[in-house]
Formats: structure tokens, C-alpha cells, sequence
């Protein structure tokens, strides 16, 4: 009887672990709405939006506003990033290696993190509350939802070490006045096509960066 007692408590001790293991999120899109602290920021970002696509070890980042359109494309498995660039007419592409991908985010390097109590729901997700500080002192906040983990998190950079799926987060400029806020809107779980990491042969001008 106690052996049985034992194996119960043992196996309902293993669900409830089970049950609280984090998920590793590896196809995904995730759509973000962005928003400004004041009406001359929000007038700028007038119909700009931020998608995030997920496809194992491969990354985008599309950035679409009235006035240009930027896509970030990395492979966390080569270290290896494109990115796409469209102002009018004019269409760049600048290839990164490794270590050029660490030069051009190297602003986020050192960067130390600060995880509190605070909570809210974000899409149905309970998500945590974080700060992170840069070494010039200036100062994000951001909210992760602590049941799901991408599988790719290198991109964007300044995430890469934070414990869950950022939804929500906030950046500033140099001198903390002006603010914008990225905000899941909408989280899709379907695969993502691969031929959105396909990488442009031509129609760009290719460019150091």
C-alpha cells in the first residue's frame, strides 16, 4: 500500500513538472503594433507595424511604415544576417557575418538585466516584467511570457538572453523623452513558408553595412 502511495505521488509530482514546462515555440508570426508617447511620434509611426517569423533556427524581423521597409532575415544556426531595405524607389541589401553581426549590435553588449514581480496578460499569456540597462546607462523595458520560448533569439539581439517570448517592450531615445511601444497584437502558430528567409538575387543594391 505504501509502495503505491509512493508511486502515485511520484507520477502526480511528474505531471504537475510536466505541466509546467516551458514550450519552445519553433514556427510562429507574430504581428506587433507600434505606438508612441506623443502625438508628433504616433504622427511619424502613422501605420507602421513590426512581424516577427519564426521557422526553427531561422528569423524576421519586417518593419513596414509608410516611409520605408526593413527586413532582418538571421540564421541562429550560421550566425549569418541579411538585411533588406526599401526608401522609395531604392532598394539596399547588406550581407553580415558573425562578427559584423555582433559589431552592428554591439550598442546591447554588456547589457544587464533586472526581472520583477510584475505581471499582465498579454494574448492569453502571463507575462513578466523586465528592465534591461545598456552600458550608456539608458534603459528598455520589456514583457516576456514565461510559458513559451522561441527557438531562435538572436534577432532582435537585445533579447537573446531574456527567459521567455518578449511581447511587449519599450525603447527610448538617448535622452529618455521621446518613447515607442511594441505590442503583440496577434500570434499565429502556423508554419511559416520558408520562402520568406529566401534571400533577394537581385533587384537590390548590395552594400557594406
Amino acid at each position: 500500500m505504501k509502495l503505491f502511495l509512493f508511486t502515485a505521488f511520484l507520477a502526480s509530482t511528474c505531471l504537475m513538472a510536466f505541466g509546467q514546462e516551458q514550450k519552445v515555440v519553433g514556427d510562429c508570426t507574430v504581428t506587433f503594433s507600434i505606438a508612441g508617447n506623443n502625438a508628433s511620434v504616433n504622427s511619424d509611426l502613422a501605420g507602421a507595424i513590426k512581424t516577427f517569423y519564426i521557422r526553427g533556427k531561422l528569423t524576421r524581423v519586417d518593419i513596414s511604415s509608410p516611409a520605408y521597409d526593413q527586413s532582418v532575415i538571421y540564421d541562429n544556426g550560421t550566425g549569418n544576417a541579411v538585411i533588406l531595405q526599401q526608401v522609395g524607389a531604392n532598394k539596399y541589401m547588406s550581407h553580415l557575418t558573425p562578427e559584423k553581426w555582433n559589431q552592428k549590435n554591439s550598442y546591447y553588449q554588456g547589457i544587464k538585466f533586472d526581472f520583477t514581480g510584475d505581471t499582465k496578460t498579454i494574448l492569453g499569456y502571463e507575462c513578466k516584467k523586465g528592465s534591461a540597462q545598456l552600458k550608456n546607462g539608458s534603459v528598455f523595458t520589456f514583457y516576456y511570457a514565461t510559458g513559451i520560448l522561441p527557438s531562435a533569439t538572436e534577432n532582435p539581439y537585445q533579447f537573446k538572453d531574456i527567459p521567455g517570448f518578449v511581447l511587449e517592450y519599450e525603447i527610448a531615445d538617448k535622452n529618455g523623452s521621446s518613447k515607442i511601444t511594441y505590442t503583440a497584437t496577434k500570434i499565429n502558430f502556423s508554419p511559416v513558408p520558408a520562402s520568406k528567409f529566401d534571400i533577394p538575387t537581385s533587384g537590390y543594391l548590395v552594400r557594406d553595412n
